[in-house]
């Protein structure tokens, strides 16, 4: 797992919609969160995802974002968007390059760890948790960075370290 102060590695692929977006793109809209989860539709992928869509008012209030990142591809990301309406992208990641430049990769090449990273607009890694069993874990690491930066005054896009 990589670490806060290092740099997010630079990554291009498609959305749920086959839209081809880079790292670097969607941070010129501000700050992200950037998660991993091993699979869309699993009890505890559709939990994380949908305890994530039940604060992303209060994550874009403070001028961040959530994109998330399995190894299926946009049709399965398409389904699982809709069926439980999360306001955020999916990217797939099916041959797991993304996954192994974050070292987020399963125990001997098998599934996804379950990792959340904070990328700055500067392309820096502010926090990171990895908690595989744990979901709820992600949802108050999320709620934490928004409750700080609510509590500094930030909105919109902001901090480009």
């Amino acid at each position: 797992m990589l670490k806060a102060g290092d740099v997010a590695p630079e990554f291009i692929l498609p959305d749920e919609n086959g839209d081809e977006v880079s790292l670097s793109e969607m941070l010129q809209a501000g700050p992200l969160f950037l998660y991993f989860y091993p699979a869309d539709f699993t009890p505890g992928c559709t939990k994380e995802a949908c305890s994530i869509r039940d604060i992303h008012d209060d994550i874009s209030s403070v001028g961040l974002q959530v994109i998330g990142i399995s190894p299926q591809d946009g049709e399965s990301h398409l389904r699982f968007k809709e069926e439980h309406r999360l306001p955020f992208r999916l990217l797939s990641d099916e041959d797991k390059v993304a996954i192994k430049m974050y070292d987020v990769d399963g125990p001997f090449g098998v599934g996804v760890r379950r990792v959340t990273y904070l990328i700055s607009q500067g392309q820096k890694i502010q926090d990171a948790l990895q908690a595989d069993v744990l979901v709820n874990r992600h949802t108050d690491f999320i709620e934490k960075a928004v409750a700080l930066r609510a509590a500094a005054g930030m909105g919109g896009g902001i901090a480009a370290e």
